[in-house]
């Protein structure tokens, strides 16, 4: 059985959101929901989960890539120089289109707002989970690429939209039916980075079941990164 781990990305370990589950039928079973520590850093905890679980889908809240219109002009631009590309062209992804497209609703862009510092901080925890778990965790684009640890960007916000929840943060209302929180003792934390990485699960468990919507140009999105997201 793959195990389901969310991860709402932040740039300080206590503000990172962890969530672990697992499929049974249509049913998430959480098995913890928690936040990082100074003290339990979120590679650490994440890594143990990985180990005991033998093998795992990744789902980050944070982009794992930038625009390639951004790449492309900074590659030996200086400075005074026109920059020759709109501004959306630099700061948004084709992912971020398809989202606002589908949903009406856009994510922080990459090249233009804090979330950069969290788009570095995610892939750095990846580059840690690779050392510590000794295992590659490459960027799945298909559930067929399941046969080892794997990660996946996604977007709680939209994960909700698309089945029918309000899109707020630190909520899971009208998810209930969907999940299992029977093995939390303590019920669900107050944090509203612990609740968004479970609704990470929530979307890695749509991956895996082929429910999420594949981009229509694989090469962009490997370069990019996409956020895969239910079909409405």
């Amino acid at each position: 059985m793959v195990a389901l781990i969310g991860i709402d990305c932040a740039t300080q370990p206590a503000k990172v959101g962890l969530a672990l589950g697992e499929l049974d039928g249509e049913i998430i079973r959480i098995k913890a929901c928690r936040t990082g520590s100074p003290r339990e850093e979120p590679a650490w905890i994440v890594s143990r989960w990985i180990e005991a679980n033998g093998l795992a889908l990744l789902a980050l809240d944070a982009p794992l890539g930038w625009p390639r219109a951004m790449g492309a002009v900074l590659v030996g631009h200086q400075a005074g120089a026109g920059m020759g590309a709109a501004a959306h062209e630099l700061f948004r992804r084709e992912t971020d289109d398809a989202i606002y497209q589908r949903f009406r609703k856009r994510p922080l862009e990459v090249g233009a707002n804090f979330i950069s510092r969290t788009a570095v901080a995610a892939l750095n925890l990846l580059e840690q989970l690779r050392y510590t778990t000794d295992q590659p965790i490459p960027l799945a684009w298909s559930p067929a690429d399941l046969q080892y640890t794997a990660a996946i960007e996604v977007y709680p916000a939209a994960t909700r939209l698309a089945h029918g929840s309000p899109g707020k943060g630190g909520s899971i209302e009208g998810l209930e039916p969907l999940l299992d929180l029977s093995a939390l003792d303590a019920g669900l934390p107050a944090s509203e980075d612990a609740i968004d990485a479970l609704v990470c699960v929530l979307a890695a468990a749509d991956f895996i079941k082929g429910r999420a919507r594949p981009p229509e140009d694989l090469a962009i999105a490997e370069q990019e990164g996409w956020i895969w997201t239910a079909e409405v």
